[in-house]
């Protein structure tokens, strides 16, 4: 007999152990080589394991279970014959069993229990204190059910009564109340963990300013079917930012660096990582050399990266060595927040949803589609002037597009 050890492989550098998300196979099924057999959590994505072999499986693993990497969690036989379909045998049928004849109350010789249940509490009597707080709240003692013996009613009774006529409400539970505990996957208690140890290691301060969307509002209404005829992808809001977010870390490198002990890490390359919401939670995949990406380029990176995500086919490598990260609270209606940096990173943009408001413009009040951008860092290595300056490069880009981000050229700057 050839039996097959199948171990967890390694999703990436620094990962150790897996958890056990889903068993797409049963126990003794049969598996074609290369069909996924279960979804593995790491902490830093959900990845599918294929079996090596074909065969029937042996589990050894429950759903839940956290693994090492290398790890035995299945076997497969490989010299198990591929079963032709059998039908599975039928349930059998139970055999109906003659019901018991029910005893007949009136031959029981018992002596009659004392009649708890069938005494009518309107004959219930109070105890003093009881008798003392209905007296004193007006509530008749016919009204209210006693829990004592023989239906007397408590001091409680008379409490739980008189409830009401104070102004209370009742206790009485009328929906339902139920409760359900599930287990955080290991990335969400991995994205947990991140998350308090980036407010508990970090200086971490947020900056705001405003931007006005008007000039990218016109070039998206005027060029959004020629660019997605010739490029095959629309042309959105996140490639403007995108573009004046590495336009601003050219300008001040600071930003663009991490803290390494007692060293700051500063990069000469932009790998912006872009926060996207999939089924399993928000992910941060990564477009590399985003400072050297055409609009259009970053349009089709960030739409295949966020198919990955919603697909739950997104890599570890995919998602790992972001130099500063953007998110857009915007799409589900966020008008302000002060997003969380995602280490080792020293900051964060965060893109909130676009308002008509009135502002005033060379000295008039306009109208203008206006939205609120915050900018987190950490001020162990980004000081104020630096943060300050980023945003205010940020906010030219956008304001400006054509003569910031497009060479003046419109038409050229978005490869048409």
């Amino acid at each position: 007999m050839s039996i097959l050890e199948m171990k967890v492989p390694s999703p990436g550098e620094s990962i150790t152990e897996v958890e056990i998300a889903t068993w797409l196979v049963k126990d003794g099924d049969y598996v074609q080589k290369d069909q996924p057999i279960a979804e593995v959590d790491s902490d830093k994505a959900t990845l599918e394991l294929p079996a090596e072999e074909s065969g029937v499986i042996t589990l050894k693993a429950e759903e839940g279970d956290v693994v090492q990497v290398g790890q035995v969690v299945c076997l497969i036989d490989m010299d198990a014959a591929k079963p032709e379909g059998n039908a599975a045998p039928a349930a059998e049928t139970p055999k109906q069993e003659e019901a018991p004849k029910a005893a007949e109350p009136a031959k029981v010789e018992a002596p009659k229990p004392a009649p708890i249940a069938a005494q009518s509490y309107a004959t219930g009597t109070p105890s003093p204190a009881a008798k003392k707080i209905l007296d004193e709240k007006g509530i008749d003692a016919s009204q209210v059910s006693g829990s004592g013996r023989d239906g007397r009613i408590s001091k409680s009774d008379a409490e739980l009564a008189a409830k009401p006529a104070m102004g209370g409400s009742s206790v009485t539970a009328t929906g339902a109340r139920s409760t359900t505990t599930t287990k955080l996957s290991v990335l969400r208690r991995k994205i947990a963990q991140r998350l308090v140890s980036v407010k508990n290691e970090t200086a971490m301060l947020t900056t705001f300013n405003e931007v006005d969307m008007s000039e990218i509002f016109r070039l998206r209404k005027l060029y959004k079917e020629e660019f997605a005829q010739k490029h095959g992808v629309g042309l959105g809001f996140m490639s403007f930012f995108t573009k004046a977010v590495t336009r601003a870390l050219q300008l001040y490198p600071d930003v663009n660096a991490s803290i390494d002990g007692d060293f700051k890490i500063n990069y000469d390359f932009c790998d912006i990582s872009i926060a996207v919401s999939g089924p399993k939670g928000l992910m941060v995949p990564v477009l590399r050399n985003a400072e050297n990406m055409s609009f259009a380029n970053v349009e089709g990176n960030i739409k295949d990266l966020a198919i990955k995500v919603r697909d739950g086919k997104i890599t570890v490598d995919e998602m790992t060595g972001g130099t500063f990260t953007i998110t857009n609270g915007g799409t589900f209606g966020s008008m302000l927040s002060t997003p969380i940096i995602n280490p080792p990173q020293s900051a964060i943009l965060g893109m909130h949803n676009i308002i008509q408001r009135p502002v005033a413009v060379d000295g008039q009040v306009v109208i203008r589609p206006m939205m609120y951008v915050a900018m987190s860092y950490d001020h162990r290595i980004i000081d104020g002037k630096e943060s300050v300056g980023f945003l205010v490069a940020v906010k030219e880009g956008i304001d400006n597009p054509v003569e910031i981000l497009l060479g003046g050229d419109e038409r050229k700057g978005l490869g048409l």
